[in-house]
């Protein structure tokens, strides 16, 4: 638990310096042209980066969540909002690895695994953002195929993503009436909203996606009827593991350029970075994120290891993770001053970047309100 084996530095170290060479250079540019860097994300997949934990026998690399959480803290140091969408894609990319049939697997995953194919998750709908549960989108069975009809709001990808991972009503109010269904690219009755304005994430789009008599095959379903909310709820656990470790390499990019800048900047005769109150401020930042890290870690062990209480500490790992990532990077931007305000010096587009991790995969306030839950319902039980 708290020391890396050499195939786990080797990986690091892999997905670091893919970072540093890819990433980081274009990471400014692309936010500022909004530019959706599919290619590069391929180059990633080459290395084993597009189906993480996914089976080895449809293409994936067969590893662990720890091993997920390192690869996405690393790529992260380049650019969070690249490696948040690659974080996106192997979670769905997972949801058909473990939930499809053998006939899913072999006609989805290796395009999946090398990204020649991207993937959407279509969870969150205008009215139904935190209770998930409440989702309209229905489908309706005619034949072999199902009817859909509604709206997903905030997808990543969506519009350029070749295979949507949709959960959809098709029973009863409630959690016990959502399946899931694999939407292809080219449905017809399926269309996009516009790209969406937003105030980070700007190298992936983000845009509505609207179902109107859109026609899928039973086929298509992962699945029994009726557990889609558990395989959405199973796939959010790993996804916030992986964005929990984009906030960290995020901030700890910032971390790093705050101290380099300390050491260079002058004030009154001194270095800053000899003034006892910034070195508090960067002892606090560092410690701060090896905390949050190793709960990180210790989340991801009892989800590979299938603990009783994994989705209780995913649950803490995302929300001290997220916060301490935009704590520590917003620090980082004071630091620099009215330098971090400026697009130069990388800060202000990490702060922007790393603010919505706090929102999506699960609110921070729905990831104590699953904490909670378990510690009153432990405390009923006794």
């Amino acid at each position: 638990m708290f020391s890396l084996t050499d195939d786990q530095i080797a990986i690091r170290d892999m997905a670091t310096a893919f970072a540093a060479e890819t990433l980081a250079p274009n990471a400014t540019r692309w936010d500022e042209e909004k530019h959706f860097p599919v290619e590069e994300m391929r180059a990633a997949a080459a290395l084993g980066m597009g189906g993480i934990y996914v089976s080895e026998d449809v293409g994936g690399s067969g590893l662990s969540r720890l091993d997920a959480a390192l690869i996405f803290e690393a790529l992260s140091l380049g650019c969070p909002t690249v490696a948040a969408y690659i974080s996106i894609h192997n979670m769905c990319a997972w949801m058909v690895d473990r939930y499809g049939s053998d006939e899913q697997r072999a006609a989805f995953l290796p395009r999946l695994c090398s990204m020649e194919h991207l993937a959407s998750y279509c969870l969150t709908e205008p009215g139904a953002g935190s209770d998930a549960a409440a989702l309209k989108t229905r489908a309706v069975r005619d034949g072999d195929d199902y009817v859909l009809d509604g709206q997903k709001q905030f997808i990543s990808g969506a519009g350029v993503s070749d295979l949507y991972v949709v959960m959809v009503r098709t029973g009863e109010p409630g959690p016990g009436g959502i399946s899931t269904l694999l939407v292809e690219k080219g449905t017809p009755g399926l269309s996009f909203g516009a790209n969406e304005r937003k105030m980070g994430w700007n190298a992936q789009p983000t845009r509505a996606v609207i179902f109107e008599n859109c026609r899928v095959p039973v086929a298509n379903r992962l699945g029994p009827e009726g557990i889609g909310f558990k395989i959405a709820m199973a796939g959010l656990d790993g996804g916030r593991l992986n964005i929990g470790a984009c906030s960290l390499g995020g901030a700890q990019a910032a971390l790093d350029k705050a101290l380099a800048y300390a050491q260079e900047r002058k004030a009154f005769g001194s270095r800053i970075a000899d003034f006892q109150a910034l070195q508090f401020k960067l002892a606090d930042m560092a410690t701060e994120l090896e905390a949050a890290r190793s709960l990180l870690w210790r989340a991801a062990a009892a989800l590979d290891a299938k603990a009783p209480d994994a989705t209780r500490l995913c649950a803490m790992a995302k929300r001290v993770a997220t916060d301490t990532g935009f704590a520590a990077a917003n620090e980082a931007l004071q630091i620099h001053g009215g330098y971090g305000y400026l697009a130069d010096y990388g800060i202000e587009k990490i702060v922007r970047d790393l603010r919505v991790h706090q929102i999506l995969e699960g609110t921070n306030e729905v990831m104590r309100m699953i904490v909670a839950r378990g510690l009153v319902g432990r405390a009923k039980g006794n």
